[in-house]
């Protein structure tokens, strides 16, 4: 272990105390019927927290600052998850978030050498390639799920990480330019401009606009590393640059929505509030009557209201935690993204990682808090690592550990089986 051995317990230490209150806030102020309910969720959580503080040990890492927010933030999901209209405990939603961690570690090793990565692209077009493939023949405008007995998936989630892998590979082909016409190309920006195009046409087949916004930052992410790459300076006139294309391309898309989607952006939700404006009216509601401080976990009515846990869930988190609690989950979320842009990367291709995993999740967020807010319409999108959804937060915790393999990668050194003894200076000219 690399980092401060007193700096590692103290934040674990943190940890426990903030997931401990939460469970002490429960136990006095919950909605339950039996107090073994509380018991078990509480054991449930600490027995995670030590088990991830103490595994984590095992990967040597320079920081494990993320490490600790990333549990922090998964206790307060299995906390929030399993209190929603009755203090409980939600198994199925306690084992999605193990794979989120596991899925966290399994990318921290993969993600260290990029040098192996950048050898294998090939295969991550081709694993590009192979889920566009199956999310057009397996679903539908009507269902974007796979379902496999009692278990679904959503293919075009898993797009989201090998996307972001596509975007920092092409990275080191920035410098090979051909002459196409009369203008130099990179043949890499072709291809990923290719893939963006069609993960659209997926995403509009689909009927799943919601998910568009979050490809497109990815996408800008990248771009706008990709052109500062060449000259390894930042450039204000390329941000704005990028920042204006964005915002046409939204009013373009805007004008030319589909019909229910300008429906949506133009409906009155208090004059249609047992149609189209009721998710988002009662999701208002709720928020008004949580108040700073919730009306106490398990005691919301928003657990009535369809997609209470995914779509609405800040509302959700608002009304029974309160906003105090809700604007701390925010808060950890912006800091996890925060860190591995202000913390250099090993490299480039890691820093251009962070900062599609960062643009990806900072978007996905702010298109559920705005939605609940009645800001924008409804997307459909999840707050990451808080909402339900085996392949969100599988998706979720793969993507936070590039964040950990860009922050402090480890590289065991190569042994040479048998050092040559060198050559005696009196032999070099033989």
């Amino acid at each position: 272990m690399y980092a401060n051995p007193i700096a590692y317990f103290f934040s674990s230490i943190f940890v426990l105390i903030a997931h401990i209150a939460m469970l002490v806030n429960i136990y006095f102020n919950g909605n339950y019927t039996n107090v073994r309910s509380v018991a078990v969720l509480s054991a449930a959580v600490i027995i995670l927290d030590i088990a991830y503080l103490v595994g984590i040990i095992f990967f040597k890492q320079s920081s494990y600052i993320l490490d600790f927010l990333l549990i922090l933030i998964i206790g307060m999901s299995v906390i929030f998850q399993s209190c929603f209209g009755e203090v409980g405990f939600d198994v199925k939603h306690y084992i999605t978030c193990i794979v989120c961690l596991v899925a966290s570690k399994a990318s921290y090793l993969l993600c260290r050498n990029h040098k192996n990565l950048q050898d294998k692209k090939k295969y991550i077009y081709a694993a590009i390639g192979i889920v566009v493939l199956i999310t057009l023949v397996f679903t539908s405008a009507e269902n974007m799920w796979i379902e496999i007995g009692s278990f679904t998936i959503q293919p075009s989630e898993f797009l989201k990480p090998l996307f972001v892998l596509a975007c920092a590979t092409s990275i080191a082909d920035q410098q090979k330019k051909h002459k196409v016409l009369f203008f130099n190309v990179v043949y890499e920006n072709i291809a990923l401009f290719g893939i963006m195009a069609v993960i659209c046409l997926v995403q509009v087949k689909s009927h799943d606009y919601g998910s568009l916004p979050t490809f497109l930052s990815i996408y800008a992410a990248g771009f706008l590393l990709r052109i500062c790459y060449p000259k390894a300076k930042f450039s204000k006139k390329k941000l704005f640059a990028v920042i204006a294309v964005i915002v046409i391309f939204l009013l373009i898309g805007l004008k030319y929505a589909p019909e229910y989607v300008q429906h949506r952006l133009h409906v009155d939700i208090w004059s249609d509030k047992t149609g189209d404006g009721y998710q988002q009216s009662q999701a208002l509601i709720g928020i008004a009557n949580g108040g700073w401080f919730g009306v106490g976990p398990g005691k919301g009515f928003l657990a009535n209201v369809f997609a209470y846990d995914n779509d609405i869930v800040f509302a959700t988190v608002s009304e029974e935690w309160g906003l105090l609690y809700a604007l701390m989950m925010v808060f950890t979320i912006v800091v996890i993204t925060a860190v591995p842009l202000i913390n250099p990367a090993r490299s480039y291709f890691h820093g251009t990682m962070s900062a599609c995993v960062s643009a990806a999740f900072l978007v996905q967020m702010a298109l559920n808090i705005w939605g609940s807010c009645n800001l924008i319409p409804f997307t459909g999108v999840t707050v990451p690592f808080i909402s339900t959804g085996g392949s969100s937060l599988m998706v979720s915790g793969f993507m936070i550990g590039m964040l950990l393999a860009a922050q402090s990668p480890v590289f065991k050194e190569q042994k040479n089986k048998k050092q040559e003894a060198p050559v005696p200076a009196w032999r070099w000219n033989e």
